[in-house]
This record gives structure tokens, sequence and C-alpha cells, in this order.
């Protein structure tokens, strides 16, 4: 377990700790070129929550239409970022690359059924949702429900999975002509069904999660009444093209110290894109990942004006995380071997601490990010990152991944107001606060 202390400090404070640390952990030569720079406190101080909130507000605005991989949205919101790196002086690349088998939902899905008279029709993304195996199923079908077991007849009939079946269900549908499944299905504490795009290979025959409480009243009410369903899937696999956005900003040409050594890499990351609208519902996208974007262009912009030792500092804003990675998959390999990988996927709101998860040879930079967790006052905690920064760890990267809460993740709710200003403070002052340690060891 990773910890960082808690509790405020002052600049005071804050500026023993950090003479402390450097006379542990820097050599005399890396202390000697690091004392016409500002102090740590003073780098940090210049972080701009009001710019970071503006941040997040742009990227979730309606014309981006939640910014999923391929669409003119995810596109506008790479060309704007791009903007903005280059308003700091950065050299930008944009990179395209292709993305395949992402879900594309063209249409909003319905269900409804009939017991003994009385018809119910239900809320998309409240009530029931895409199951991300699902066939195509642009027009809906109607056909009695009957329950999964053996021997049952299940041929031209909607089928009631067991919960937790789903696969056995679908293998059966398919072999015997039913005209499709519907399976339990968990919402989140707020009652949405968060949207993915990326799943398991797509079945033969239309497939949907039906909310717990539901999907336990169908099955009460087919032991004594029969059931009819009609239902609609408009979702197909579609290939896009993804848009990374590479920079490389001031003072990150390659540098050698008079002694040998070799000015550090390092790599900031975060991803840009989102799930997408629902055809009928804005998902704005603000905490996953407009706050990780938000918190690392914000950390780019103090950094490219304060670091003044030699240092060879990138940022990438990566697109199709969601629909696998697809944008750091394309990215990693190319990234030179001794480059540090700091990804940050969720700003929004932090609880107790900091997720943290290290790949890699990251034994280093793990230390360098505990260091400057205690020095800006980010508790941290070890926990699992499944993002960006596991596709450059497995390219032999050392990388970290940290995330600092998302709340109303993939859903209507995960709305602009619900990002906090000081969880932005926080993941900047940790990021700027790690960069700026390792700009004063540089590696051999």
């Amino acid at each position: 377990m990773l910890r960082a202390g808690t509790g405020s400090r002052g600049r005071a404070g804050l500026q023993w700790q950090l003479r402390r640390m450097l006379r542990m952990t820097s050599s005399p030569a890396a202390q000697a070129r690091a004392l016409p720079e500002p102090d740590l406190a003073a780098v940090m101080g210049r972080l701009s929550a009001k710019r970071m909130l503006a941040t997040v507000r742009e990227l979730a605005r309606d014309d981006y239409t939640g910014r999923r991989v391929g669409t003119p949205g995810g596109r506008a919101a790479a060309t704007w970022l791009a903007a903005r790196l280059r308003d700091l002086g950065a050299e930008v690349d944009l990179v395209r690359f292709p993305v395949t088998s992402v879900r594309e939902l063209y249409g909003t899905p319905t269900l409804e059924w009939s017991i003994a008279g009385r018809e119910r029709r239900l809320e998309h993304r409240r009530e029931f949702v895409e199951h991300l195996a699902s066939a195509e199923m642009p027009r809906p079908r109607t056909a009695p429900l009957i329950a999964d077991a053996d021997g049952a007849d299940i041929r031209g009939r909607w089928v009631l999975a067991e919960a937790g079946d789903w696969a056995r269900a679908c293998t059966r549908a398919e072999a015997q002509g039913a005209v499709g499944v519907l399976t339990a299905r968990d919402t989140d504490a707020e009652g949405w069904m968060p949207k993915m795009i990326t799943g398991p290979g797509v079945r033969t025959v239309p497939a949907i999660g039906l909310r717990t409480d539901l999907h336990r009243h169908l099955a009460d009410s087919l032991a004594h009444t029969p059931v009819q369903v009609t239902g609609s899937m408009p979702l197909r696999q579609v290939a896009v093209e993804g848009l990374n956005v590479h920079a490389r900003l001031p003072n990150a040409a390659q540098h050698t110290h008079g002694d040998g050594e070799h000015a550090p890499r390092v790599l900031l990351t975060a991803h840009v894109d989102g799930v997408g609208d629902d055809p009928d519902r804005r998902l704005p996208a603000a905490a996953d990942n407009a706050s990780g974007v938000a918190a690392v262009l914000e950390a780019a912009r103090v950094l490219s004006t304060t670091v003044t030792t030699p240092m060879d500092l990138t940022v990438a804003f990566l697109d199709a995380e969601e629909a696998g990675a697809w944008g750091s998959a394309h990215h990693a390999p190319r990234v030179p071997p001794d480059t540090l990988v700091i990804n940050l996927d969720g700003a929004a709101q932090l609880h107790q601490a900091a997720s943290v998860e290290a790949g890699g040879p990251s034994h280093v930079l793990l230390a360098t990010l505990d260091q400057a967790a205690r020095l800006s006052g980010v508790p941290l905690r070890a926990g699992a990152m499944a993002s960006d920064n596991r596709r450059y760890a497995a390219a032999g990267l050392a990388a970290i991944g940290i995330g600092m809460g998302m709340p109303g993740y993939q859903t209507p709710a995960e709305t602009p107001e619900r990002v906090e200003a000081d969880t932005l403070m926080a993941a900047a002052r940790l990021v700027v606060a790690t960069v700026w340690l390792i700009s004063r060891q540089p590696t051999a």
C-alpha cells in the first residue's frame, strides 16, 4: 500500500521539506543546476483551478457530442487541445490511426412487455441497456417470453436468461432460433446503466440487459402468466479513425550535460475521448476524462515556463481509450525506451486518496511520485488503474496510472458541475511536483 501524508501544509513547511528531500535524493551537481529555478511551492502556486474548470466545461459542451472516437465531436476536441498546446509554444502533431469494432448505437433501443394485458414501455439506460455482445436488430420484434431452462422450446421466443448466465442463454438461442435474450444488469448508485463501447465478441442473436429488479419481476411473472416482449437493438460495429494529439513542450529538445548525463524524458498522458452521446441523451464525459485532460494541460502550462533544467517533456492526449486503449497502443511502441510515463484518468472527486498503479520498470518513478505526493499534500493508495498506462507498461516503459474519481461515470450524470476544483488542483499539483523532482534527478 502506497500512501502519502494528508493534511494542509504551509508554504514555509513545504519549502523546508523540499530542501530536506533534495539533500537526500539529489546529487550536488543536480542541486547546483537547480538553483536558478523557482521553488516548488511557487511553481504549484501558479496552477489555476479556474482555468482547469473552464477546460472541463469546454470539452463537455454539446458541440463535442461526448467525444467518441471517430466522430466529428471527437476530432473537434482533439483540434481544440492541439491549439491550446500550440499556445504554450509546443510542437504539436495530430496522428491518425485505425480503430475497429467500436459499438455504435444509431437509434434508441426499445423494450416493452405485456403481462396479463398490462403493457409497460421501459426507459433506455434507466431500466434496460444494450448488451455489448448483442447482434443488430434495427426493427422491433414481438414474441412470447420464456425462461431459459434445459428442454424448453425457445424457438421464435425471447429468452429470459438466468442471472449471470447470459453466454449460455445466447448459445442456446443461437442454436435453436430464438428471437433474442434478456439478461440481468445492475445499475450504478444513481440508477443509471453506464455506457460502454467495447466488449465481448458479438453474438448472432440480440441481447438486452434488463435492470435486476425488473429481470426478477419477469421471472416471477412467468411462473403464473404468459409474457409478451417487444424489443429492438439498433447497435452495430463500426471501423473509425482515431486522432491522437502529441506535443513536445518548450525546452524539450534533446540535451546532454557536461558530465555525460542525459536529460530525463517525461511523457504526460490523458485520454480525451468519451463513450459518446446516445441518440436521445447527452453523455458529457466531464469526469472521464475531461477532468484528467484539464489537469494535464494545466500542469503542462506551468511546467513549460518553470522547469529550466534540460528535460524532454512531452504530452499525449489520446483517443480511443474507451474503445480498447487504441491510441496508447498505437503510440507506445514509438516512445523512447527511457521515457517515464504519467497517465491521469479521472481527476473529478478525490475521496480518501488517489489510486496509483505502477507498471514496467517504474520503481524510481514510483518513489519520485511518492515524494511528490508528500510535498504536494496528495494522499496515495495502490489501486487498479485500467487505462492507457497499461499499454505503455506493456511496451516496457516505466508507467504509472493515477485516478482521482469519476462521479457519474459514463452516464448522463457525468456533468461539469460534479468535477471538484480541489481535486483538479490536487491532480495538477501531484503531476507538477513529480515532474519538478524528476527534473532534478537526470538519468545517466
